[in-house]
Parts: structure tokens; C-alpha cells; sequence
């Protein structure tokens, strides 16, 4: 079961890392999946032959299917907060994909608390540096400051 802590509590984090998620894998099958939703059919992410030929050495993850995998891996890292009734995605102020996401490979987020702002005592303002690590890669698939909302009872 995730930590539970305080919106006061969390505050006290500002600049910490908060949470790292565990693995999670990206097979070609859910590459193809989400060509299939997005309607991006572009062969470096589903022509297996084709893409072998690329600098990549073969498909790669869409991008925004790496930034989609975010939620999961908050879900899966961050701690809960307490009263929390809700939680929405506001954006983001940056966002950078660093590195290719190979067919296969296993990706995991690492959140740092930037900022915590409370615009009321029901709705709060958060703001995460997260960085989506590659196993075994040196540079990361992403970075990106990402907003999210908690809304609390």
C-alpha cells in the first residue's frame, strides 16, 4: 500500500525525489496497440523488418506512449495523498523526449516534488520533474515538468 501523507506534509518534500515506479515494459504489442488508438502507423514504430534498417536498429515506442505511461508510473511511485478525492493532469511547463524507447525495453519515472501550490483548501497545485529511465540505457526516454491538480475533501 502506497505512503499516505498530509497536502502540509508533502510540502515538506519540495525538492525531494518522491517516488520512483517500478519497471514496466514495453512490448511491441502495446507499440502496436496504441498505432493502432492514435492512428500514427508510422513504420518505425510497426514495421519490424523496416525499422531494422533505421539508425534505431529496429521499432521504437511512440513518444507519447512513453508520456502516456506517466499516470501509471505515478500511480505506482507517488505517495497518497490523504483526503485526496480526485486527481487530474493540468500539463506541462517541459517536455523533452531524450532517447527512443526500444520495442521491448523496460522503462520506469522518478518524481521530484518542484512545487506545491495550494489554490484552496480543496485544490492543489503540483508540479513533478520526472525523468523516464530506459533499463540499461544512459540517457532517459523524457523529461518533463508535469502539473497535475489533487483534489482534496
Amino acid at each position: 500500500m502506497a505512503e499516505q501523507v498530509t497536502i502540509e506534509e508533502l510540502k515538506g518534500r519540495i525538492g525531494q525525489e518522491v517516488g520512483v515506479s517500478k519497471w514496466f515494459d514495453v512490448p511491441q504489442s502495446a507499440i502496436d496497440a496504441f498505432a493502432d488508438l492514435t492512428h500514427d502507423h508510422q513504420f518505425i514504430h510497426i514495421d519490424v523488418e523496416k525499422a531494422k534498417a533505421t539508425p534505431f536498429g529496429g521499432t521504437i515506442a511512440h513518444g507519447f506512449l512513453t508520456v502516456s505511461m506517466l499516470s501509471a508510473m505515478a500511480y505506482d511511485a507517488l505517495p497518497d495523498i490523504a483526503g485526496r478525492t480526485m486527481g487530474v493532469n493540468y500539463g506541462f511547463d517541459r517536455l523533452r523526449m531524450m532517447s527512443p524507447v526500444k520495442a521491448g525495453a523496460r522503462i520506469r519515472g522518478r518524481f521530484v516534488l518542484k512545487a506545491l501550490d495550494s489554490k484552496s483548501a480543496q485544490q492543489h497545485q503540483l508540479t513533478h520533474a520526472v525523468t523516464v529511465e530506459i533499463e540499461g540505457a544512459e540517457k532517459p526516454a523524457l523529461a518533463a515538468d508535469w502539473v497535475t491538480l489533487a483534489f482534496t475533501n
